[in-house]
């Protein structure tokens, strides 16, 4: 990777490896307020040194969110199975435990880098940085961050990335973007997973993209079967393009590495 991230180590938040953020009983409301506008604050002054180094080495992010067991990884491997001839791609992949999406994805052939939180629910910039760092990231590629299966936390906490991805599962419930109104909001695209089971439960497609979109009326929602392949195409029409337009020089039918 050419050029080092411009990281200050010296006030690491990392204990064990692990993000140490506590949830402490007998704190003011005030006080704690004052607590988690230093943490985000500390966060986006991380976040904005990613996004610089990204756009300098030409390198588009994503932030993949959901959450547990809406078919992440799975979309993930698949992605990289269409684009990995075209484009150089690595992943940053966020677990409390094990690195089991990691060794997934790196069966594809692709770099993966596993980030374990411990009690952690979410990934920050910090983390990644430093993960970026670790990938010697190669430049004008693709770099997915999976984060940790939360659809709370990892909504507060910009990474530096070109877009936030939610993904929502037709096993879950349509009533998920009201019951989780931030994620769906500081998101750009919703993907709409498992829709070849839908014969087979009673999830309303058009009740769920209605609440999606009240949160969020910009919304881009692509309904996908990532094990299917239904809209899988779709999804990567909108990668290839943004991707285009955050390296400019590259074609994408001609990217050679």
């Amino acid at each position: 990777m050419d050029g080092d991230i411009p990281h200050h180590h010296e006030h690491d938040d990392m204990v064990g490896g692990h993000a140490h953020h506590t949830h402490a009983s007998g704190i003011s409301e005030s006080r704690r307020v004052k607590i988690e506008q230093a943490i985000l604050a500390k966060n986006n002054h991380f976040a904005q040194r990613n996004r610089h180094y990204l756009a300098k080495q030409g390198i588009f992010m994503l932030n993949l969110v959901s959450s547990p067991g809406s078919g992440k990884t799975t979309i993930l491997v698949e992605t990289i199975k269409a684009l990995q001839s075209e484009i150089p791609i690595a992943v940053i992949e966020g677990d409390q435990q094990t690195d089991q999406d990691a060794m997934r994805i790196r069966t594809t052939g692709v770099p993966a880098l596993q980030i374990n939180t411990g009690k952690g629910c979410h990934l920050d910039a910090h983390m990644v940085g430093h993960a970026m760092e670790k990938l010697d990231l190669r430049n004008n590629s693709l770099l997915f961050v999976e984060n940790v299966g939360n659809l709370v936390c990892p909504a507060a906490f910009d990474l530096g990335e070109a877009h936030k991805v939610v993904i929502l599962s037709v096993t879950e419930g349509e009533d998920k973007p009201l019951k989780y109104p931030d994620m769906f909001h500081v998101a750009d695209v919703m993907l709409l997973n498992k829709c070849d089971l839908l014969p087979y439960l009673s999830f309303n497609v058009s009740c769920a993209l209605d609440y999606a979109y009240r949160i969020n009326p910009a919304l881009k929602v692509i309904q996908i079967s990532a094990t299917e392949g239904n809209g899988l195409q779709q999804w990567i029409d909108w990668l290839k393009s943004g991707y285009q337009q955050a390296v400019p020089n590259v074609m994408v039918e001609k990217a050679a590495f």
